[in-house]
């Protein structure tokens, strides 16, 4: 009777055994092995794999003027902002309207870089994160935000698709902690650009693509509003 109780007693530790067992061989890390951010940046193959599928940018989203008014003797300009996908052009994942004081409008990126650390082919790449919208009477931290600081962005939602939720969530969160703390994940060789797009004088009748080069850096193009 007391062999056979001995015997139930160790069904969980055998149970357990398995579990971590069959994790080694699927080659993953138990969850809670990875409790930091620089744990999932060291450890994680499929986030490095991730991030090295990365593609180059190109047109990232347009805004476009679509009115403009005076107010009490004071002029203000109202946008529509959308953002496209990166496998489509055509396709909108983010459209905002925003009214600014003035004509003169600032759009705030921040881009960020990975090298060869996280990198598995050792070419740099790049991803950006929409922050925030502001015109020339208002402080930058005064700004219409864009995309939701700390969420996972929608042009990205499909590239942790293979780590669990919580990893994912650790990530954005960190990787949005960049624009508080540029340093913070510098030592995995991951850094973050501020990319300012300035227009003056917006004009309706026009729209304002905005693209980004292989260095990171938010440009507009300008093109008649058919």
């Amino acid at each position: 009777m007391v062999e056979g109780r001995r015997k139930l007693k160790a069904w969980p530790l055998i149970l357990i055994g398995a579990a971590i067992v069959g994790m080694a061989y699927l080659g993953r890390t138990p969850y809670k092995a990875i409790a930091t951010i620089q744990e999932l940046l060291a450890e994680n193959k499929e986030l490095k794999q991730a991030i090295t599928n990365l593609g180059r940018e190109d047109q990232i989203g347009y805004a476009k003027v679509i009115a403009r008014e005076t107010k009490n003797g004071e002029l203000f300009t109202t946008i529509r902002f959308i953002e496209t996908a990166r496998d489509d052009k055509l396709k909108k994942i983010l459209e905002k309207e925003y009214t600014i004081a003035g004509d003169i409008v600032h759009f705030d990126a921040l881009i960020v870089k990975f090298g060869d650390k996280m990198v598995m082919d050792g070419r740099t790449r790049a991803l950006y994160l929409w922050r925030r919208v502001y015109g020339e009477r208002m402080a930058p931290q005064e700004g219409f935000a864009i995309e939701e600081p700390g969420a996972e962005p929608q042009r990205y939602k499909d590239l942790l698709k293979l780590l669990p939720a919580e990893q994912r969530q650790m990530f954005w969160a960190n990787i949005w902690e960049l624009a508080n703390d540029p340093g913070k994940l510098a030592q995995h060789d991951i850094e973050a650009i501020y990319g300012n797009a300035v227009y003056s004088k917006l004009r309706e009748g026009l729209i304002y693509v905005f693209k980004i080069n292989s260095a990171g850096q938010v440009y507009p193009e300008v093109v008649p509003d058919l």
